[in-house]
C-alpha cells in the first residue's frame, strides 16, 4: 500500500476542543450535558506532538478552545482553503446524535438539545456539513480525528462521500455508545493515548507513526484498558483504507541536519507571518525567533531537486542565525537568491514568482469511477509547458470533483435553472452535485445524451460532447486466480451469463458483486448485461446480493473484497478492466491475485470531453473558453515518450498509465501494463460503447426491482433488557434507526417479544404502512420492559408462519429480531432449536439477528445458526450493529436511506 508523507508539503492542522458550554444541565433543561474540563488539557498537549512530529512546522497547527458556532465555522473554511498538502481536523467536546441516529452533531461552545425543533442541535455543527467544507480543500489528503460520545456514528455520514479515497476517519469510540472523559486535571483517555503514540512512536522507541498503525494500535489499547458507559469494551473506529504519515517523533522541526537527504523529505519551511489574517498571532513567539522568508519562494523551490542544497545550507544556517536576526535576514536574502537564481535558471522564468496574479480556475465534473484518473492528468497538466505563460506563471487552475452519474444527468436534463438559482433545500443542484462545471468528463458517451434536456426551452445549459471519445476500457469480471478460466479463449467471446456458469463450474459457491447503478456508469453498464442475459431482473439483482450496501466504485470494491478472504477468494467482481491496473492501490498483502473475463455482452467505458456552457455566465468568457481549449488539447495528445514513469507529454499518456485502451482501431492498450495486472492484451471480440437507451431503461428497472418490501421487528421487551433500552443505541433506538430505509408504500409492524397474556409475544405496531413519524412516536409510547422472560423461539416460529403467508406475491419480506439474548436458553432446550432451523429453511423468510451482545454471532451460536438457516445476517456489538441493521432493512424497503 502507497504510504502519503506530507512533509515539506503547505498543511494544516484545525484542533478544536470544547470544554466550557454555555448551556449545561441541570441548570439548563435544554442544555448540553455538562462542562469538559479535561478537553482544554487535549489541545495543549497534541498541539505539541504535532508540532515535534515533523509533519506540521509551527503556524501550522492552529488551536480553538470552546469556539461558538460561527468563529468554529469560520475557522474550519480558513483551514480548508490554506491546506494543500495534508489537512487534519481534531474535534473533542459533546457529540449527539438525533433518535434517527443517521447523524453525527458536534457541539460548540453555545450547543443547545431542544426536542422537536427542526434543527434538534442548535449551535451544533452536523458532521455531513464538516466534511462537506473539508472535501473543498485542495489537500492531498483530509484526516479526521473526533474524540467525543458516539464517535462511530461518523462511519455511515462517510459513506455519502464522493471523493472517499481521499478521506480517513478516526472515530474514538463504536457507533451509539457513550464515554467518560476522564479527570478533570488529565486529557481525555483517548487523546491521551493518542498523544503518547505521536510522542513516542507505537513501540514507545520513536519511528514513523502512520495513520493505520495508530488506528490499530489505539483500537488494541483502548479496548483492553477501557470499557464504555454501556459496559461495553471500548473499540476505537477507522474509516478508509489510505496511509498516511501523521508523525516522525525522531525528526523535530527544529532539526538542523544538513544531508541533502533530509532537505528533500522534510525541507524546513518558514510559517506565514503572524500579520496574517486568517491565522491568531502566536502570543508566544519571541520577536525575532522566527524568519519570515516569503512562502511562495519555498513552495516553488521545495519540490525541486537541484536546490536540494542550497535548501540545507539555508537551513543550517539559519539555525546558527536564529539569535541575529538581523543577520539571518541578510544570510537568508543571499542564500535564497542564490536558490532561486538557479532554478529559475533552468527552467527559463526570470521574473519573481510573486508578481503572479491570481489564475483562472476552470471547474471539471467526472465520473467516480474514472475521477482518481482524471484528477491525475489534470495535477500534471498544471505543471506542464502547455500551462505555463512566458513568465513561468501559471496559466489557469482546474478543480476536479466528481458527482454520482444518475445525479449529473438528471442535473443537466432537468435542474439546469435550480443549478444555477437554489430553489432551496429540496432542490439544490450545487449541494448535491458541487459548482457548474465548465467541463465535464462522464464515463461513457451515452452519459451525454442521455443528459441532453428533453425540452429546450426550459434549459440554461449547452452540452458541447467531443465527436471521439478521449479513451477505451471494456468491463470485465475480475475473478480470483485460483478459480479464473485458464485459456484466454475461456476468458473471452462469451456472454456474461455464459462467464458467471463457467464460475460457479469451477466453485460451487462463488459469487460475482457489482457496485452501485446510480453512482458510477460502469455499474449501469454492467446492470445492462445483468439484465440482458435473460434472467428477470428480480432474479438478476438476487444474483449479485451481499450483505450491506453495494460499494460505490470500482476501486471502493476491489479494495473491500479483501477484508474477508474466505469472500475474496470466491468472489468475482464487474469492473473496468483499467481498474486492475490502477485500482488496486489499497492492496493488501494477503489480497488475491485476479485476472480479468470478457463477457462480449456488456458495453465498454469511452469517456468523453464535454464543454459545457451555461446561459448569462458571460465573465472571462474569452479568458475561459482559451483556457478549456488549451487543457482540451493537451488532453487528447499523447507524447512520444509515453510509458509508465511520472514524466508524461500528453493527457493520454496519464489515461494509459492507468490502464486504458485507445478509443480507436482495435482498441490496444495507450501503455502496455504490467504482467501482474491480470488482463489480456488483445481480448477478441470486444464491446462497443452502451446505448442510451438501453442504460436508461436498466436505471429505471434496477430502481423498480422487488417493489414495496414487508419486514416485521420483533423487539426483545424481557425484564433483562432494562439496561439496553434508553437512548438512541438502546433497542428501541436503534430499531427506529433502521426505520429510514422503509418509504411509505412499506409495510411493516412490531412486536414486543415477552411471554404476556399466555403468548410469546404481543403486538407492538399494527402490519401496516406507516408514516415513519408516526411510527417512531407509537414505538416511544408503547415499547416498555416487562419484568418476564422472552420465549424467542415462540416469537420467532410465529413471525416466520406469518410472514409466510402475507409472501405469495415476491415482495421482498425480512424478520428482525433485537435481543439481549438472555433468554436463548428457552430458544435451544428440548430440540426446539433443530425444529426453527427447519422452519427457517423452509419459510423462506431471511432473519436477522441483531444481538446486543459481542459473541451473538460467533461461530456455533444460536443467533447465527438462525441467520444462516434462513438466508439472512447475524449482527451483534463486535461491529456497528445500527448501521449493519439500517443496511439490511434499507435492502428491503424502499425508503431514502
Amino acid at each position: 500500500m502507497h504510504r502519503f508523507d506530507p512533509r515539506g508539503e503547505v498543511n494544516r492542522a484545525l484542533l478544536i476542543g470544547v470544554s466550557a458550554y454555555d448551556s449545561t444541565r441541570p441548570k439548563d433543561l435544554h442544555g448540553v450535558p455538562g462542562e469538559l474540563a479535561a478537553v482544554e488539557h487535549n489541545l495543549s498537549l497534541l498541539e505539541g506532538a504535532l508540532l515535534r512530529g515533523g509533519v506540521f512546522r509551527k503556524g501550522e497547527v492552529v488551536v480553538s478552545g470552546s469556539p461558538y458556532l460561527d468563529a468554529f465555522s469560520e475557522s474550519l473554511r480558513t483551514a480548508a482553503d490554506e491546506a494543500e498538502g495534508l489537512l487534519l481536523f481534531y474535534f473533542a467536546g459533546h457529540g449527539a446524535v438525533p433518535s434517527a441516529g443517521d447523524e453525527l452533531w458536534l457541539q460548540m461552545r453555545n450547543a443547545r438539545v431542544v426536542p422537536g425543533s427542526r434543527a434538534v442541535f442548535p449551535g451544533a455543527d452536523p458532521f455531513s456539513s464538516v466534511l462537506t467544507v473539508l472535501a473543498t480543500s485542495r489537500a492531498r489528503h483530509v484526516v479526521v480525528v473526533l474524540d467525543c460520545c458516539n464517535a462511530g456514528n461518523a462511519a455511515q455520514v462517510c459513506e455519502a462521500l464522493a471523493d472517499r479515497r481521499r478521506f480517513s476517519v478516526l472515530m474514538s469510540v463504536q457507533a451509539n455508545n457513550r464515554i467518560d472523559a476522564g479527570d478533570d486535571t488529565t486529557p481525555t483517555p483517548f487523546t491521551a493515548r493518542v498523544v503518547r503514540f505521536l510522542k513516542d512512536g507505537i513501540d514507545g522507541d520513536g519511528g514513523d507513526v502512520t495513520f493505520q498503525d495508530l488506528s490499530e494500535a489505539l483500537t488494541a489499547h483502548m479496548s483492553a484498558h477501557h470499557t464504555t458507559l454501556r459496559n461495553e469494551p471500548w473499540e476505537p473506529q477507522r474509516w478508509g483504507d489510505a496511509d498516511i504519515l501523521l508523525a516522525s517523533p525522531a525528526a523535530t522541526p527544529t532539526s538542523t541536519s544538513t544531508s541533502a537527504e533530509s532537505a528533500t523529505t522534510a525541507p524546513v519551511l518558514p510559517p506565514a507571518p503572524p500579520s496574517d489574517p486568517h491565522r491568531p498571532a502566536d502570543s508566544t513567539r519571541v520577536p525575532g525567533e522566527e524568519l519570515h522568508v516569503p512562502r511562495r519562494l519555498f513552495t516553488r523551490l521545495r519540490d525541486s531537486s537541484l536546490v536540494v542544497a542550497s535548501l540545507a545550507g539555508l537551513n543550517q544556517v539559519l539555525g546558527r542565525l536564529r539569535r541575529s536576526p538581523a543577520r539571518a535576514v541578510g544570510a537568508a536574502a543571499v542564500l535564497a537568491a542564490g536558490a532561486v537564481g538557479g532554478y529559475l535558471a533552468f527552467s527559463g522564468s526570470g521574473p519573481d514568482q510573486s508578481a503572479c496574479g491570481p489564475s483562472l480556475e476552470l471547474r471539471l465534473l467526472t465520473d467516480p469511477d474514472i475521477e482518481s484518473t482524471v484528477r491525475k492528468a489534470a495535477d500534471t497538466y498544471l505543471m506542464s509547458a502547455a500551462n505555463s505563460a512566458s513568465g513561468g506563471c501559471r496559466r489557469s487552475g482546474i478543480t476536479v470533483y466528481s458527482a454520482g452519474t444518475a445525479d449529473a444527468v438528471t442535473g443537466f436534463r432537468d435542474q439546469s435553472d435550480p443549478w444555477q438559482r437554489p430553489l432551496g433545500e429540496d432542490l439544490d443542484p450545487q449541494r448535491d452535485i458541487g459548482p457548474q462545471p465548465d467541463i465535464w468528463i462522464p464515463a461513457t458517451s451515452a452519459s451525454v445524451a442521455r443528459a441532453q434536456p428533453v425540452e429546450p426551452p426550459r434549459t440554461y445549459v449547452t452540452l458541447e460532447p467531443d465527436g471521439d471519445p478521449l479513451a477505451y476500457s471494456p468491463m470485465v469480471l475480475s475473478v480470483p486466480q485460483n478459480i479464473a478460466e485458464a485459456s484466454m479463449g475461456d476468458r473471452t467471446g462469451g456472454s456474461l451469463a455464459t462467464l458467471r456458469k463457467k464460475l460457479t463450474g469451477q466453485q460451487n459457491d462463488a459469487g460475482v458483486r457489482r457496485t452501485d447503478p446510480e453512482y458510477t456508469d460502469s455499474a449501469l453498464l454492467a446492470t445492462v448485461g445483468l439484465y440482458g442475459a435473460g434472467a428477470g431482473v428480480s432474479k438478476a439483482e438476487g444474483s449479485v446480493a451481499q450483505p450491506g450496501p453495494p460499494s460505490l466504485t470500482g476501486s471502493d470494491l476491489l479494495c473491500a473484497l479483501p477484508d474477508d478472504r474466505r469472500v475474496d477468494d470466491r468472489t468475482a467482481a464487474l469492473v473496468p478492466e483499467f481498474l486492475m491496473v490502477s485500482g488496486t492501490g489499497c492492496d493488501r498483502t494477503t489480497r488475491t491475485p485476479r485476472m480479468a473475463e470478457y463477457p462480449a455482452d456488456v458495453p465498454a467505458l469511452d469517456p468523453t470531453f464535454v464543454r459545457v456552457r451555461w446561459d448569462d455566465a458571460e465573465r472571462d468568457k474569452a479568458a475561459r473558453d482559451e483556457a478549456v481549449r488549451r487543457f482540451h488539447d493537451w488532453l487528447v495528445s499523447k507524447g512520444g515518450e509515453g510509458g509508465r514513469s511520472e514524466t508524461y507529454r500528453g493527457g493520454l499518456d496519464v489515461f494509459g498509465g492507468d490502464g486504458f485502451r485507445s478509443a480507436s482501431g482495435a482498441h490496444d492498450f495507450l501503455v502496455t501494463p504490467g504482467t501482474d495486472a491480470g488482463t489480456l492484451a488483445l481480448p477478441r471480440p470486444l464491446p462497443g460503447p452502451a446505448d442510451a437507451d438501453a442504460m436508461t431503461a436498466a436505471l429505471k428497472q434496477y430502481r423498480n426491482a422487488n417493489g414495496p418490501g414487508r419486514v416485521l421487528f420483533l423487539l426483545d421487551s424481557s425484564g433483562s433488557m432494562g439496561d439496553l433500552w434508553e437512548g438512541p443505541g438502546g433497542a428501541p433506538g436503534i430499531l427506529e434507526q433502521s426505520l429510514g430505509g422503509l418509504g411509505e408504500r412499506d409495510e411493516y409492524g412490531v412486536w414486543a417479544v415477552a411471554s404476556r397474556n399466555g403468548g410469546p409475544y404481543g403486538v407492538l405496531l399494527p402490519f401496516d404502512r406507516h408514516r415513519r413519524a408516526d411510527a417512531e412516536k407509537t414505538i416511544d409510547r408503547e415499547a416498555v420492559v416487562h419484568d418476564v422472560e422472552a420465549d424467542p423461539y415462540g416469537a420467532l416460529k410465529a413471525a416466520l408462519v406469518d410472514m409466510a403467508g402475507r409472501g405469495r406475491d415476491e415482495r421482498p419480506q425480512l424478520i428482525v429480531y433485537v435481543t439481549d439474548d438472555e433468554d436463548n436458553n428457552r430458544l435451544t432446550a428440548g430440540g426446539r432449536l433443530d425444529d426453527l432451523l427447519k422452519s427457517a429453511e423452509d419459510k423462506g423468510v431471511p432473519v436477522v439477528m441483531a444481538a446486543l451482545d459481542s459473541g451473538g454471532c460467533d461461530r456455533g451460536k444460536p443467533d447465527a445458526r438462525v441467520t444462516e438457516a434462513s438466508g439472512g445476517r447475524c449482527l451483534d456489538t463486535k461491529t456497528d450493529l445500527a448501521a449493519g441493521l439500517r443496511d439490511e432493512v434499507a435492502r428491503t424497503g424502499t425508503g431514502d436511506e
